[in-house]
Formats: C-alpha cells, structure tokens, sequence
C-alpha cells in the first residue's frame, strides 16, 4: 500500500536549525521519494517502509531537541505527481 507522509518539525527551543537540517538529511538518504517546501517535508513511498523510516527518524530528532512538536498527516496514495488542475 502506498502512502504519502507530510511532516513538519518544529522544535521549541533556540537553535533549533541544526535538528531540522538533520531531521530531512536523514530522509533524503533514504530510498524514498521525498519533497520539501519552506513548510514541511513530504515522503512517498510503501506503508511498511516509510513507517520504519519515520519510526526511527523520529526517534533520533527528539533525542536531539529538548522540546518539541511534530505534525505529521498520512494519505493512503502516492500523492507525489499531484498538478492542481484549476
């Protein structure tokens, strides 16, 4: 089953740059399609292996930040070819 995954770290503390620049370097090594925008981060990809990519990934942003928020919203589709028609 494919999915896409937007996600949005933000982190609630000073400095905070250094954990997001991790954050999506560690997303684009994956073998996963993966887009950024100024506001979030989108992957695409097979539910099972983006789930044990984000499992991990989230796991080692937290570790690096002291507070924190990370919004994540799940489509069941490949969204990434998506044009607006209008």
């Amino acid at each position: 089953m494919k999915i896409s995954v937007e996600l949005t770290l933000t982190p609630l503390q000073d400095n905070f740059e250094p954990a997001i620049i991790h954050f999506i370097k560690k997303l684009r090594a994956s073998n996963l399609e993966v887009i950024e925008t100024p506001l979030s981060t989108q992957v695409y990809g097979d539910y099972d292996v983006v789930m044990e990519l984000l499992k991990d990934e989230i796991k080692e942003a937290f570790q690096l930040i002291d507070k924190g928020l990370l919004y994540m919203k799940i489509v069941k589709s490949d969204r990434h070819n998506y044009k607006p028609h209008f």
